[in-house]
């Protein structure tokens, strides 16, 4: 049992390399220790990446990202213009009651409120301006409050049934 625990240390020893011993020059070494040394030491000194190999990692992250972002901003103007699109809905919805009820269309987004087929909350109103162009379209505008800034948008087309502007994918 012994024997086997010298085994062990005497092996961790031989893969020890004292730095400090390579260079003083009152010890002589022998060439076949010397180079041993040497190989220990560019085994030590090799470990690592090289230059080429970062700046590849570096290339293949940009073209990663070149890729992602783009989706990512079309993800987020989508989410913002889905409130719009959802109040869209809802007027054009009220506009058809307000018709059938008052036999025309209404004048504006207020008209509908007022004779009780629409509710849109103040937040809502904050970030968007709608304005009603019926039977044909229906608009929103952003307002300075919204995240995405002022002057996005969102129009209705109630002959198509299609979006169209900020938040829609873009047709060529």
């Amino acid at each position: 049992m012994q024997k086997s625990s010298r085994a062990l240390v005497s092996r961790s020893q031989e893969n020890f390399v004292n730095f400090s011993t390579l260079f003083e020059p009152n010890k002589t070494h022998s060439p076949t220790n010397r180079k041993k040394t040497m190989n220990k030491m560019k085994k030590y000194c090799t470990k690592g990446f090289t230059m080429i190999e970062i700046m590849v990692v570096v290339v293949i992250v940009a073209i990663l990202a070149a890729v992602a972002v783009p989706i990512y901003i079309d993800y987020v103007e989508s989410a913002r213009a889905s409130e719009a699109k959802s109040v869209i809905g809802s007027i054009t919805n009220g506009a058809k009651m307000y018709r059938q009820t008052y036999g025309e269309w209404p004048g504006d987004v207020e008209e509908i409120e007022r004779a009780g087929q629409l509710n849109i909350d103040r937040a809502t109103k904050r970030q968007w301006i709608f304005e009603i162009q019926m039977p044909e379209r229906v608009l929103a505008t952003s307002t300075s409050e919204m995240e995405g800034g002022e002057g996005k948008v969102v129009e209705y087309n109630a002959e198509t049934g299609q979006y169209t502007g900020y938040g829609t994918k873009k047709r060529e």
